[in-house]
């Protein structure tokens, strides 16, 4: 597959309860430390690397972004990597926050 999916914010809580699914968040570090989904793996230019090495290929990729659009071009870009399954969170976290518990960084 060379083409991510849209998700919502109600059908992403879903997948992170029955199953093994990475949250990709690409906001900016401060933003990410005052606020993330539980668990996400805060992906950068820096951190892309690794990324790479630590998920399987065929792992669920959920990208999260402030509003749901600068996810899209990443959730491109790791599809055209190889991941098989990969979608941009439409609404960001900007959305999730309203609806869904988050996590905050201790030294926010």
């Amino acid at each position: 597959m060379t083409d991510f999916h849209h998700i919502s914010v109600a059908d992403t809580a879903t997948m992170l309860a029955e199953q093994d699914v990475i949250i990709a968040d690409i906001r900016d570090e401060q933003s990410f430390a005052n606020g993330h989904i539980a668990g996400a793996y805060h992906l950068n230019n820096g951190s892309l690397s690794q990324f790479m090495q630590q998920v399987e290929f065929d792992q669920p990729v959920i990208v999260v972004c402030y509003h749901g659009n600068s996810s899209q071009s990443a959730a491109q870009y790791l599809a055209q990597q190889g991941f098989e399954q990969v979608y941009s969170m439409d609404g960001g976290f900007s959305e999730w926050q309203q609806s869904q518990p988050f996590e905050r960084d201790n030294d926010a």
